[in-house]
């Protein structure tokens, strides 16, 4: 099941062209499964050491067809790997550098199976992870001054860029100009990498070493960037050939093809993602979701679309073909099956997600939110799985950020009722991260002050209440954060609602003053979180200002009465041992 981060959770670039390939909470829709987000988890890349004149750069996540790092020591792994590795192993042998045996060294990387025939994509990919690690590899051993593995590692990485460089060149199309000419400084720089960390293995003088250091620190960082380059003007221009096929196809099962090729390379992360929307990648999507002919193929389509619209970019194009109307067409449209309905759900999420100041001018959805938040209460309500109540309340809980309107729609279709209905059907809400999405809407909600009654109404204080026990039952990071984020939005919305005295009358009869005062008092409770720490001291002193009877003179002197700050110190100083 897909898995929406936190309404508070961003995605990381890193600085460089290439940002941090693959890094992907999120990448999917503010919102993408748990199952999915496994996908973006393994990821390659040239993330260079911080050395004297260095730059970072990115790393690329293989799709599909996994890569795996192993240990060169099965004569089987070699002998299949060997028309890969044949040119860099006689190299090492030649330059009478073996492998070394040190107790440090992780052992060569090799790629598990080489890339199909006239498959440049995957050639660039796999090659590409290869280069990246070994550039990041030899920087942490410069850092550490192995001028004997430096050397080694610069030899064999002269070898993999040109086996990319001409194996490259054997399955693409004619090169442009400019490929081939930072192919050219490529290589130079290959040469010359090679040739410096030559002359420092023997060089003994300390003060000597330290300048050659900085020598060879330029002329890697220069070399990585080449790389970024090439790879980039490959990868675009295998992008422009996928994106001119899925436009100019009208046949099913070729642009089923090339739209599942799209969609991989969606999963190598931002920078890959701006590529395609740049190279009209949303444009061809979009024509494929306009088309009933390829009917059967909208959900890939609008999956591919939601990934792209992580970036900037992909939002600005989704704009200019008018995707919010065509969005807006597909979720009224009872005719659509649920899956393709849910995936536009996941659009929606993704194009309206607060992470993307770009989703704040999106002129287009104000005139189609109606009938947007519409569709979607009612694809919550009729949701057959898990998984379309999640896409669907995400979009949900992204459009309460988007603009305070919605909250006053949601109140008016009855969308409180539909939530908590769900909470006990457990086929439709049945982890934290659905949840997280409920209590988000909630706590948004809670800020109308017609509200209170309806929450009231359908036992939803008891509802808020079992939020804040919220627990994980994997144990993952992802969850155990996700947990946290119910308890803090529950004691946010409690907080909120119990303005109303009804509220806070019932909350009190329901005893969530003390789960308040456990979640304060036991850093355990709460997962030591600061943050569901200040939204339980924030609840708790709301209600003791309706119900003070509910305290004890302890309570009452420690997390009531003292200014918000001491009481923070005080709880969050409970988890410290002085032993």
């Amino acid at each position: 099941m897909r898995r929406p981060p936190s309404n508070g959770e961003a995605a990381s670039e890193g600085p460089g062209g290439w940002g941090l390939w693959g890094v992907q909470e999120s990448r999917r829709l503010c919102c993408a499964g748990h199952d999915r987000c496994e996908q973006a988890l393994l990821q390659i890349g040239i993330n260079m050491m911080a050395l004297p004149g260095g730059r970072h750069l990115d790393s690329i996540t293989l799709p599909g067809q996994r890569l795996h790092l192993m240990q060169v020591d099965s004569v089987q792994r070699w002998m299949e790997d060997l028309k890969l590795m044949t040119e860099c192993e006689c190299m090492c042998i030649l330059q009478a550098k073996p492998i070394s045996l040190e107790e440090d060294a992780q052992g060569d990387l090799i790629l598990a199976g080489g890339p199909g025939p006239g498959d440049p994509l995957q050639l660039l990919l796999k090659r590409g992870w290869v280069i990246s690690t070994e550039l990041r590899r030899m920087g942490q051993k410069l850092a550490q001054d192995r001028w004997a593995r430096v050397h080694s590692m610069s030899v064999r990485l002269t070898c993999h860029a040109r086996s990319m460089v001409s194996e490259y060149s054997a399955v693409s199309r004619n090169s442009s100009k400019e490929m081939g000419q930072i192919e050219k400084l490529l290589m130079e720089k290959c040469s010359e990498l090679s040739a410096v960390t030559e002359r420092c293995l023997q060089v003994e003088n300390e003060h000597v070493l330290k300048s050659m250091k900085a020598c060879v620190s330029e002329t890697l960082s220069m070399l990585g960037q080449h790389f970024g380059q090439l790879l980039e003007l490959a990868l675009t221009r295998e992008v422009q050939a996928l994106v001119r096929k899925i436009d100019a196809s009208d046949n099913i099962y070729t642009t089923e093809s090339t739209t599942g090729n799209l969609f991989s390379l969606t999963q190598e992360g931002a920078p890959l993602c701006r590529i395609i929307a740049k190279e009209g990648g949303v444009v061809a999507l979009f024509k494929v979701c306009r088309q009933d002919t390829f009917r059967c193929l909208y959900p890939q389509a609008l999956r591919t679309l939601a990934s792209i619209c992580c970036v900037e970019e992909g939002v600005h194009q989704l704009e200019k073909v008018d995707g919010v109307l065509c969005l807006a067409d597909i979720l009224t449209d009872d005719s659509h099956s649920e899956a393709t309905r849910a995936e536009a759900a996941a659009v929606v999420a993704q194009v309206t997600s607060p992470h993307l100041p770009i989703t704040q001018h999106l002129s287009s959805f104000m005139e189609s939110m109606e009938e947007i938040v519409t569709a979607l209460v009612k694809l919550c309500q009729e949701a057959s799985s898990g998984e379309v109540f999640l896409l669907a309340s995400a979009a949900l809980a992204n459009i309460t950020f988007f603009d305070t309107m919605a909250c006053e729609m949601l109140l008016q279709l009855n969308a409180i009722r539909v939530l908590l209905e769900a909470c006990s059907d457990k086929q439709r809400v049945d982890t934290p991260y659905t949840r997280d999405q409920i209590v988000t809407i909630l706590a948004n909600m809670s800020v109308l002050e017609q509200c209170a009654s309806d929450i009231i109404q359908e036992n939803g204080v008891q509802l808020i209440m079992g939020m804040l026990s919220e627990k994980p039952r994997s144990g993952t990071p992802a969850e155990v954060a996700a947990c946290e984020r119910v308890q803090q939005k529950a004691a946010v919305t409690l907080a909120r609602l119990s303005r109303d005295p009804d509220v806070a009358r019932e909350a009190v009869r329901l005893s969530c003053m003390s789960r308040l005062i456990e979640l304060c008092r036991s850093p355990s409770e709460r997962n030591s979180s600061d943050a569901v720490l200040v939204a339980c001291l924030a609840a708790l002193r709301r209600l003791a200002g309706v119900c003070p009877e509910g305290l004890q003179d302890s309570d009452f002197q420690q997390l009531v009465q003292p200014r918000l700050v001491d009481s923070f110190l005080l709880c969050s100083n409970m988890e410290e041992s002085f032993v």
